[in-house]
């Protein structure tokens, strides 16, 4: 396979999932921590208040990464480890913290790519409404500024926000996830204050940082019904309406897609549909976090969409439950380049949770997920012969971590982390992925297995349906 030279090979992970130090050095409390520390909220009752202590372990994350010929690294950054209430007081430990971890990075050759909010709201202003208040424009405008005044001379790279989908809907409509509210207006209200916000910071981030590029990242898998009938086919028509285009025709239309807003009739009530256009500004490319497709049929008793979600008979799944369906990668980078045009598209996040063995010499053996990491890695091969402006891949992830409300019981890491020593040991798929790399970077390798079995040379130590959990 033969990618363009320039595109970028990465790894992602977010604050919340990896960081640890929940409360540490004056960070203030995120949703994440309320919710978590709520019983039954979150498998096993776990929480992330060690996670990988990546906040202490970071420059070995940091050398790890260099080791397997990682050019880019996505990560998140903690709001409330920055503005421990949100707004007002800065929290200078908090902001050292990612100080420290951009200069190991560009030391290690490793871009930076910073994520402003992966979902780990303060929750001072949940207190007064969360992103259901409009006022968090506004709070949102002000932090950004911050991290662009203080990091921007470093990092270039800068995505607003990760999967609003998932924070509007399943985190305010379903309750699966932080704050855990269940109502569907205050969820569309969520989702539009987060776009206004996008189209808020944009410019900010532009003006602060030269030669900022800038963008946003949208889950997103194509839908297909689960029969011929008129009425699953509605219902995919449907669901594409509800979790891909509701985000991605505000973005590049500046507009709602009509028929969804008909089907959610008074839910939209209280939100000025016209002022959505200011979501629109020019972006330079957009991240998308692809992990399956879906499947769905119609369903009477479920409104006011009625669809519902079905995993085809004998379909191969990951841990999650999730489809293995490569080419849905594919069919995703092309409708949105020939619907949208955006000017770059990045593989935000990509990445498969299994029931990994423990290491064994070194090494974690796991044949699924270096075979998910190459059946994808060809899809977007394919796209980019289909004129894809396909720019880059980030494995999702870097490290096993707190996978939200599975808390630690699945594993998405390339590298395997025992939580209990913090011990990292790096998977097969690790160096199927470092392999790859290689093979891009330097034309004439040849991607035979790097590590055979007994040569722990790469080992480090240290000091519910598909769309929703992901990333």
């Amino acid at each position: 396979m033969t990618f363009p030279p320039d595109f970028i090979w990465g790894a992602a992970a977010s604050s919340y999932q990896i960081e640890g130090a929940s409360l540490e050095e004056g960070r203030g409390e995120c949703i994440w921590h309320r919710f978590s520390h709520t019983p039954g909220n979150v498998h096993n009752n776990d929480h992330g208040d060690t996670a990988c202590d990546h906040y202490h372990r970071y420059p070995e994350d940091v050398a790890l990464m260099k080791s397997l010929g990682i050019k880019a690294y996505r990560f998140s950054i903690s709001w409330p480890r920055v503005l421990p209430e949100g707004t007002g007081r800065l929290n200078e430990l908090g902001l050292d913290f990612y100080n420290r971890l951009v200069d190991e990075l560009l030391a290690a050759d490793i871009r930076p790519f910073a994520t402003l909010y992966h979902w780990d709201l303060p929750q001072a202003l949940q207190d007064k409404g969360g992103w259901a208040n409009r006022d968090v424009i506004a709070w949102f405008a002000d932090y950004t500024a911050i991290l662009a005044k203080v990091l921007g001379d470093r990092v270039k790279d800068w995505m607003t926000l990760n999967e609003p989908f998932v924070v509007s809907f399943v985190g305010h409509h379903q309750g699966r996830h932080a704050p855990g509210i269940r109502h569907l207006p205050t969820a569309l209200k969520v989702a539009h204050h987060e776009l206004l916000a996008h189209g808020k910071v944009v410019p900010i981030i532009r003006e602060l940082v030269s030669g900022a590029a800038v963008g946003i990242v949208l889950d997103y898998g194509p839908v297909h019904p689960a029969s011929d009938r008129e009425q699953d086919q509605e219902a995919a028509r449907r669901m594409d309406g509800f979790h891909n285009r509701w985000f991605l025709d505000p973005l590049y239309k500046g507009m709602y897609p009509a028929d969804t807003v008909a089907l959610y009739g008074d839910a939209m009530a209280d939100i000025p549909l016209d002022e959505i256009s200011t979501a629109a500004v020019p972006t330079d490319f957009l991240g998308v976090n692809y992990y399956t497709r879906a499947v769905v049929r119609w369903d009477e008793k479920n409104t006011p969409l009625h669809i519902q979600s079905v995993l085809p008979p004998e379909a191969p799944t990951t841990a999650m439950n999730w489809e293995i369906y490569p080419d849905g990668l594919r069919q995703t980078l092309v409708r949105i380049h020939q619907d949208y045009a955006p000017k770059a598209i990045y593989i935000a996040e990509n990445g498969s949770a299994f029931y990994d063995p423990t290491p064994t010499n070194g090494v974690v053996e796991d044949p699924d997920r270096a075979a998910y990491l190459e059946a994808h890695l060809k899809a977007v091969e394919q796209a980019l012969d289909e004129g894809v402006p396909a720019a880059g891949y980030f494995a999702w992830s870097l490290l096993d971590n707190f996978e939200w409300a599975f808390g630690y019981d699945k594993r998405f890491g390339i590298v395997y982390v025992d939580f209990e020593t913090q011990r990292r040991t790096p998977k097969r798929s690790a160096y199927v992925y470092q392999n790859w790399i290689k093979s891009q970077t330097f034309p004439n390798h040849t991607p035979f297995p790097l590590l055979t079995y007994g040569e722990p040379s790469l080992s480090h130590t240290g000091g519910e349906g598909a769309w929703g959990d992901e990333g």
